[in-house]
């Protein structure tokens, strides 16, 4: 008997060609292989499984084989090219709708990430992608030495570890422009903190950016853009650590938001130093490291390669150029202000 699961029509014609073919001795014709992939496709359409499909085939080839005549290796070889043409339309069916569906998910998540959908549709589609867009969420975003594309082994290997851990939590993973991408529910934090363990793991020091949980359909978009603009941030100040936050870097986009209140504040503050010898570079640089080493003197030198006399003689230059010390607390906010500004507006590289 066939497989009850498989409708009779997928096996049309099927059994009048093996008993054609077995008592002839010929091959299948053209027509009839392409009328085993039209059905192949069919049933790969309807949502059957090839291996109770071919199952079936074989079962209808056993009730046939008593009124076969002619050879055995005849009737087994149009069996064998009957259902590798069946197959072959299922396959076909198969890849065609594999290829719909990665469209479908990147248009998905382009219009997710870019805002270029009414919110209400897109909220719809979300579902269908395991996202309830009701909901706030964050987005990782992970840069690495190399771009990365859907099917690479990285995002295959970083998927299997948090579907591993955490199974289907609204989980989305996905690429864009080289990046690897994480989208999970806002509350569940401790996703794209393992997203991003797992992604310096499997690259060997990926950094990565989360942006802050944000509500409703826009807020994809939202936390996108706060992650993408962390990462700008690292690389313009050189800010170490592999993972970085957007909740903790508020302040940068405060300082720049009044682009030309901070180029007035850099020009009037660090503008003397262009006048050093060897420019403003070194001094500038001095004043970075000094900052960053909490104005410890000691260790700003030891960054810096430096004798601490000669970083002393530095910040002493500094301070007789700008009449700012950096070693007093009343000039230190504006001087590091200044410096923060310098290294967001890319100066004196860039003419402000």
């Amino acid at each position: 008997m066939t497989n009850r699961r498989i409708p009779d029509h997928y096996l049309d014609g099927y059994a009048q060609i093996l008993t054609g073919v077995s008592a002839t001795g010929r091959r299948l014709t053209r027509e009839e292989i392409e009328s085993r992939r039209t059905l192949g496709e069919q049933a790969a359409d309807a949502g059957h499984g090839l291996r109770d499909l071919v199952s079936a085939h074989l079962a209808a080839a056993r009730l046939a084989w008593p009124r076969a005549s002619g050879s055995t290796d005849i009737a087994l070889a149009a069996v064998k090219q009957a259902i590798d043409a069946f197959a072959e339309g299922y396959e076909r069916a198969q890849r065609l709708a594999v290829r719909q569906e990665e469209a479908a998910r990147r248009e998905f998540i382009d219009d997710l990430l870019y805002g270029r959908s009414d919110l209400g549709r897109l909220a719809e589609r979300a579902e269908r992608f395991g996202l309830r867009l009701s909901h706030a969420h964050a987005v990782a975003v992970a840069q690495g030495p190399a771009a990365y594309d859907e099917g690479d082994q990285v995002p295959r290997q970083v998927e299997r570890a948090l579907m591993a851990r955490f199974g289907d939590r609204s989980i989305l993973l996905t690429t864009k422009d080289g990046r690897l991408l994480c989208v999970a529910p806002g509350h569940q934090g401790e996703v794209l903190a393992h997203f991003a363990k797992q992604v310096y793991a499997a690259t060997d020091g990926c950094r990565v950016a989360v942006g802050r949980p944000q509500p409703g359909a826009g807020g994809v978009v939202q936390s996108y853009e706060e992650a993408l603009n962390a990462l700008d941030l690292a690389e313009r100040l050189g800010l170490e650590g592999p993972v970085l936050r957007a909740a903790d870097l508020l302040v940068y986009p405060v300082l720049t938001r009044d682009r030309q209140a901070m180029a007035d504040l850099v020009l009037d503050t660090l503008g003397p130093l262009t006048t050093a010898r060897g420019g403003a570079e070194p001094l500038l640089d001095t004043l970075t490291t000094y900052f960053d080493s909490g104005c410890v003197a000691a260790e700003a030198a030891r960054r810096l390669t430096l004798s601490v006399r000669a970083l002393t003689y530095r910040l002493e230059r500094i301070h007789k150029l700008t009449g700012a010390d950096p070693a007093d607390p009343a000039h230190r906010y504006m001087l590091q202000t200044a410096v923060i500004g310098a290294r967001l507006l890319d100066w004196p590289a860039q003419e402000l």
